[in-house]
């Protein structure tokens, strides 16, 4: 805030206090007047940087989650082929990584195309991303050859925080895993499982080696890790 006084007659500029009592002023040396008029000035900054960058964020997050991660190749009786993973897939890992509680804004068809682009970057020779509908519970399919053939099926649940997943889904993938024939099945989810579900009789014979849970914790940490490497 800054202060100016002047003189109210002749306008000319007075160096005094402004507190000054009216009775005692010294008259202007210009026109000799005692009257005086005062003016007040205030500079006021506003900080606007933290909800500018709120709101670029969230346009930035909505605009990438709109973009293709993977890039597609040929269709199959399955679905469609995973050719690669393109720049828009390391770049919402990124974002992830910064603040894991994007996943929950990921709608499921994109946490299926991400899933299907991390195995293609785990160097399966085939991988398969399933259609929406008709796809009889696998998501992705995914294939590494070699001297046998390994064949995998994935089943994404993209469900918000605090939405477990129970056992009834998991013994439901395990009949999936049966009639496809895959060599393993994984389920995985952006939230977490339901308490002792590891240790229900009827599932935990088949963990690790012919089923996978992949909770929202170590999907992160995956993600991340295949992503190191562009």
């Amino acid at each position: 805030m800054s202060e100016s006084v002047t003189c109210s007659e002749c306008g000319t500029h007075i160096d005094v206090d402004t507190n000054e009592n009216p009775d005692s002023r010294s008259p202007c040396p210009n026109c000799g007047s005692t009257a005086r008029n005062i003016s007040v000035s205030v500079k006021e900054t506003v900080h606007v940087t933290a909800s500018l960058d709120a709101v670029l964020t969230k346009a930035f997050t909505a605009d990438l989650l709109l973009q293709t991660v993977i890039i597609p190749g040929e269709k199959t009786e399955e679905g469609r082929l995973v050719e690669a993973v393109s720049i828009p897939w390391f770049d919402i890992i990124e974002l992830l990584k910064k603040d894991p509680n994007v996943a929950f804004k990921i709608p499921p068809e994109k946490w299926e195309e991400i899933v299907a682009g991390a195995y293609s970057k785990a160097g399966f020779d085939e991988v398969t991303l399933t259609p929406r509908s008709g796809d009889y519970g696998r998501d992705v399919i995914a294939i590494k050859k070699g001297i046998g053939s390994i064949r995998v099926i994935d089943q994404v649940k993209a469900f918000k925080r605090g939405h477990l997943v129970r056992a009834n889904d998991v013994r439901a993938l395990m009949g999936i895993l049966q009639g496809d024939k895959a060599s393993k099945g994984f389920l995985t989810t952006t939230s977490d499982f339901a308490p002792k579900l590891e240790s229900d009789p009827l599932i935990t014979p088949f963990i690790p080696r012919q089923l996978e849970l992949i909770n929202g914790v170590n999907l992160l940490r995956r993600l991340e890790e295949l992503a190191k490497n562009r």
